[in-house]
């Protein structure tokens, strides 16, 4: 993501070079966003109170080749990960911060780097 991006937002919304989304997120290294799947991971809800980020919405992480993951958890850090994907996004500079911080960052980070962006809780 070059310099001239911006990414910003509130509870329930991330604004990411002037587009506005309400629901889940992935910013890819190229500067692409894409809803995240987590359709994948929602029979896991009953286990994490929440539903958390699975190993099973990960299946783009080898291909966008990263060097960095910022995995912004919510505004109240609410989105857990699975142990396996922990496993999974360990060979990666991973931070899990709030969605809100993470949003910094995207506009702070100069490696290539995947944003995967829970927008509520």
């Amino acid at each position: 993501m070059d310099s001239k991006r911006r990414a910003d937002g509130h509870f329930g919304y991330a604004v990411i070079d002037g587009r506005r989304y309400e629901k889940d997120v992935i910013v890819h290294p190229d500067g692409s966003v894409t809803e995240r799947p987590t359709h994948l991971s929602l029979d896991l809800r009953d286990d994490y109170f929440h539903t958390p980020l699975s190993e099973r919405e990960l299946g783009f992480i080898e291909e966008d080749r990263p060097e960095v993951v910022i995995v912004g958890a919510g505004y109240k850090l609410m989105m857990l990960l699975t142990p396996r994907a922990k496993d999974i996004l360990s060979r990666y500079d991973l931070i899990v911060t709030s969605t809100q911080r993470a949003l910094e960052l995207m506009g702070e980070e100069r490696r290539r780097f995947v944003a995967i962006l829970h927008l509520t809780c």
